[in-house]
């Protein structure tokens, strides 16, 4: 990467999802078909990991905590990680010879009716599902199984 310094392999997930578990599912610019929910690597090795959840959120859907009636208090942290290998497509993202990452699962209950506002060079295209055909429509694997979770992880809240 020239000018830009290499991804650190430690990034959250974030499940936005109505009351109605209706979630948020965004297409990614870069590659056709690859639905998936909010990620994003942390920015510094010190950035707290909420913090990063609630920035790529921003970043991501426009959804700013505090605003658009979206208290902080809607972002959840599950206290769950995965670690899985990142596609070889995206490894010239990182420095050499990494080829793992670690996810942490977050949520985010946003109101029914909350509209998405794209980073067009990231997305391109956003769905409302029930979260099972959401789970079924993700790219990753990981993003799939964190929404099925997404009920049980509520229950716990």
């Amino acid at each position: 990467m020239v000018g830009r310094p290499f991804k650190i392999p430690v990034s959250v997930l974030v499940v936005i999802h109505t009351p109605a578990l209706e979630v948020l599912l965004i297409e990614r610019a870069d590659r056709a078909n690859f639905w998936q929910s909010v990620t994003g690597s942390i920015d510094a090795l010190d950035e707290p990991l909420a913090q990063a959840a609630a920035r790529e959120a921003a970043q991501e859907t426009g959804i700013v905590l505090g605003s658009s009636g979206v208290p902080a208090s809607a972002l959840r942290d599950w206290g769950k990680s995965v670690e899985y290998d990142i596609y070889p497509h995206y490894r010239h993202r990182y420095a050499p010879g990494v080829t793992r990452n670690v996810e942490h699962w977050f949520s985010l209950e946003v109101p029914q009716g909350t509209e998405a506002v794209l980073a067009p060079r990231e997305h391109v295209d956003t769905v409302w599902l029930p979260w099972r055909e959401a789970a079924t429509k993700c790219y990753s694997p990981s993003n799939g199984e964190a929404i099925l979770e997404l009920p049980e992880r509520l229950r716990k809240i």
